[in-house]
Formats: C-alpha cells, structure tokens, sequence
C-alpha cells in the first residue's frame, strides 16, 4: 500500500518540506510555515514532510504495517526527542547512534557512484502530539486562530538528514563534475515542494516543486554563513533539480530572473508567486507602556563568541533599573523620533552603511533622532559590533531582540521610517510588514526591492552613506517632509495588500492544479500547462516537451 493511501480520494497529495520551519523564526521558515497553513485551505490532500538538518529523524510508521498501539505511539514519540535533541541516553546507545550515521553515511557515498536504494518514507501522525507540532513546527509564524487547520494534517518522515544528502552529491561532484542524489520514494505523492534546492530525487509520477527564495549563495557568498559548503551545495543541488525537470516557484521575479541567468534552460519550468504577509501585521494601538517599555522589555544585553574570547556590550549600561526605566521613558517618550530596521545582523543586510548614514545625519540636521535596530546577531559581525558599542554607549542606539509581533507593530508605525538597506535580498518582508502596520520605508535601489515595494518606498544607493543621509534628511528633515511620508505610507497600505494570504493562496492553488493536471495527464496537458502560464513564463522551443 503506498505511503500516500490515508483515505479513498482523488483529491492530489501534495507534500510539503518542512525542513526550514524546524530550523529558524524569520526568513524562510517563517514562509514554509506559512505557505502550509495557506494550501491547506486549497483542493488537496497535504502533509509535511520532517526533516532535519544534521541529525537522524528517528521512529516513525511504515504504512500499511500492522503495529500494536503502544508500539505505534512510542515510534511516533521517538520523532518528536528526535527533532528536540539527542536520542542518546548512555554510552551503548551513543555508540549505536554513532554507528547507524556512520552506515547511512557510507550508503549515501557509496550510492551517489552507484544507484544506491531508494530512502524509505515513515509516516507520523499529530492526533497525539499535537502540543510539539503546534510549538515547534508552526507557532512562531501561523496565528493562534489557524492551530486547529494545522494540527489536521499529518506528516511524513524522511529519516535521513538533510546536509549528508548534499555531501553525498557533493562528493560523486568532486570526482565525477555532476552530482547525483538519493531517490526519496515518493510513491503515491503527486507533489512534493521543497524549499531552496533539494538533494534528492522523486520517483517518477511525483512533480518535484522547488520553491525558491534567492541565489544569494551562488552570486553573493561572500555575504552568507558558512559558504564553502553553501555555494557548492546550492549549485550542485539546484543543477540536479533542473536537469531532473523539476518546476520552480520564486518569491520574486528578480530571484527567477537570478535563476535563469545560472540555468537558462529553467524558464519554461519557472513562476514567480511573492511571499506571504503574516496576518499577524496590521495598524494597532500602541501599548501603555509605549515605545521606552518595548526597548526595556527587549534589549540585547551582553553578547559573545562561542569560545569566549570576544565580548560586546549591546546595552547601555545604567546604575539602577530606576534610571534605566526613566532614561528610556524619556528617550522613547510621545513623539520621539527615531529610525527602525528589522534583520538579522548579517553582512549583506547592510547595518554599517545605515549606521554611518544616521550618525552623520544626528551631527548635521537631526541631534535627537534615534536608531533602532530589531533582530537576532547572525554571522561576520565583529566590526558591525564594534561600530554600534560607542553608539549603544551614547544613547542614541538601541538594539533589540526577539520583539512579538504586537510590540513588532507598535515600532513599524511609531517610526519615522523603517529602513531596509540591504545589498541582496530574494524578497525581504520587513518592509512589507512595516507598510502593513501603516508605516514608511525607505529601501537600498535593488531590484528585488523595485519590485515589491513599488511606489511605496523611495530608494538609495545601498554602497553610498552619502545618499542614504541624503534621502532621509530628505523625509525627515527638508521642507514637505511630512507630506512625502504620508503619502508613502498612504502608497504602502495599498501596495502591501498585494501579499496577503487572500491573494497568494490562489496563485498556489492554481500553479499546483495545472503541475498535477501534467503529472497526471502527460505531454498533451503539459502543453496546456504551458500555454495557461504563458503569461509568466515563455513558452518552450518549437519541438521540444516538457
């Protein structure tokens, strides 16, 4: 029986990865989230796919298998310490654990060479732990008033983490200059989507769809977290996922217009559907504590190395929590006029650029008006750090981290304008959720940001401090300023309706009839499929198929 058959339907199965949602809160997993809770809304039968990153997913179901209730619930209990931590409890059952990784990692290897077995799918049911699947895979991005439509599905295990599956490619690449990956048995699915490319293959009668977020780390390496392994792992993955006639939907048409620039041969395969907007963003109230209780609430505080050999103070320092509640209540009080930017501290997000810009503008035209930077501390961050401890110091910057939505909201309206200055981006939502909430930005001339903030935004040079200082002297400071940031966040609330849940939700749907109308109905509904996506996509070559 395949793994697919949980009832009698002819409804499409379509499975969802949800690598990314295990793994992270903003970004891409807070789209994988999102765009599960939203096709749940469409005609399909859909579960998740849980897999990790590094580690073994152990337990699981075979389907069809008859099993003791007992015995089933503990296999599904062993996926859930699975994705929790280590499985391990002693030395004996460390070195079995050791073992078995030693086992898949040699099949891998040896099956990249030489066709190696297909990588069986188990099967995990939520009814009994709907508590982990609700905290862990989805309540950081799906709200409150969506658990019930989540917690109805069920989900699919692949047990073999997803990073060997890459290496395994990446190896037979080394020696061989093409990368082949393991075959996931896909039996009875029609649709499997993974987010960014996948090291794997379908088996044939399933539509493999990659939803794909940016090249960033092919044409920007410089710029991301350990990229040896991420340049060669999105190339030779992406390069498989073409070469296997996979389907691409990217977040936006400048990332697709990225894609076929490496793989031209992507663009009959290729749409463009935008991100979602959480609905967790929208114009609100402030809070009675205000913008100083925010700050208070969620500053950073000290921050260091793993090694413990740097160290950086990312909060001003204050003699008594008194003082520290009056100097912020003050500084944050009605009226107060202050910058935000929402991001992970990364280099590509362009933090020193922002900062030089406001310290020049504070010395010039605005001395009271201050900075806010919201998001966690990523990676090569030293001498961005180094640059805002003096400001920290001062006063005049404050850095936060992990601020909930309903306090998120309060910042993006209060701002003067919420700044995104990236270099790179595939989609970039703070923006967008800033526009939401009836704020106004201000964003670095990328394409990609061109694209989805439109009219609603005015636009920089994002190598050039000079410009940035410029522009926002020019919305905050210069005569009719006022009236330019309302007309932009007046601008905003329009463009930002483009990417609710409302309007997305149907592009998928749609997008997903017509892969399965192929899947199912073979070349001569693949040239209808192409023919209804003619709008988005050019057609193929006179005589060449699908």
């Amino acid at each position: 029986m395949p793994l697919s058959q949980k009832n009698d339907t002819s409804d499409p199965l379509v499975v969802v990865d949800l690598r990314a949602a295990l793994d992270g809160f903003y970004g891409i997993p807070q789209e994988n989230r999102l765009l599960f809770s939203a096709l749940l809304g469409c005609n399909m039968r859909l579960r998740g796919l849980i897999q990790m990153s590094r580690r073994i997913t152990k337990g699981g179901v075979v389907a069809g298998k008859a099993i003791a209730d007992g015995d089933r619930l503990h296999r599904f209990s062993q996926v859930v310490v699975s994705v929790c931590g280590k499985t391990y409890f002693d030395w004996k059952t460390a070195v079995i654990d050791a073992a078995t990784a030693l086992r898949i990692k040699f099949r891998l290897h040896v099956g990249a060479f030489f066709f190696g077995k297909p990588i069986k799918l188990k099967s995990f049911e939520t009814s009994h732990f709907r508590d982990f699947v609700w905290q862990h895979i989805f309540s950081r991005s799906v709200p409150a008033s969506e658990r019930e439509k989540v917690l109805g599905a069920d989900h699919f295990i692949c047990p073999v983490p997803w990073r060997w599956m890459h290496e395994s490619g990446i190896s037979r690449a080394l020696f061989l200059k093409k990368s082949r990956y393991p075959v996931i048995d896909t039996s009875g699915i029609d649709v499997l989507i993974v987010q960014t490319p996948y090291p794997g293959r379908v088996r044939k009668g399933t539509a493999l769809v990659v939803h794909y977020h940016d090249a960033l780390p092919l044409l920007m390496p410089h710029t991301i977290s350990d990229r040896a392994f991420h340049e060669a792992s999105h190339f030779h993955a992406l390069a498989a996922n073409v070469r296997d006639g996979a389907w691409f939907v990217c977040v936006s048409e400048a990332t697709r217009q990225d894609l076929i620039t490496l793989f031209p041969e992507a663009e009959a395969r290729s749409v463009t559907i935008h991100n979602i907007l959480p609905s967790h963003y929208f114009p609100s109230s402030l809070e009675k504590d205000g913008v100083g209780g925010i700050v208070r609430r969620y500053l950073h505080g000290n921050f260091e190395t793993k090694d413990g050999k740097n160290k950086w103070n990312l909060a001003k320092r204050f003699n008594s929590e008194p003082e520290k509640s009056e100097f912020y209540s003050k500084r944050f009080g009605q009226g107060a006029r202050f910058l935000l930017m929402v991001s992970t501290l990364e280099p590509r997000k362009n933090h020193m650029r922002l900062l030089e810009a406001w310290q020049s503008l504070r010395e010039t035209l605005a001395p009271d008006l201050g900075l806010v930077f919201v998001g966690h501390v990523g990676w090569d961050y030293s001498a961005t750090l180094d640059a805002c401890v003096p400001a920290v110091e001062q006063g005049g910057l404050v850095m936060l981290q992990g601020v909930p939505a309903p306090y998120l909201r309060a910042l993006y309206r209060e701002a003067l304008l919420t700044v995104c200055p990236s270099v790179g981006e595939g989609f970039d939502f703070s923006g967008v959720e800033a526009m939401r909430c009836g704020g106004v930005i201000v964003a670095s001339d990328i394409p990609v940001h061109r694209e989805i903030y439109g009219d609603a935004s005015e636009y920089f040079d994002p190598y050039d401090s000079e410009a940035l200082k410029n522009k926002l002297g020019y919305l905050i400071c210069d005569e009719g300023a006022e009236e330019r940031r309302e007309h932009l966040r007046a601008v905003g609330r329009e463009q930002s309706m483009r990417y609710l849940n409302e309007n997305i939700q149907p592009q998928w749907a749609s997008f997903l009839d017509r892969v399965v109308a192929e899947q199912r109905g073979g070349s001569k509904a693949g040239d209808a499929v192409r023919r209804s996506l003619q709008p988005v996509m050019d057609p193929l070559p006179e005589g060449e198929s699908v």
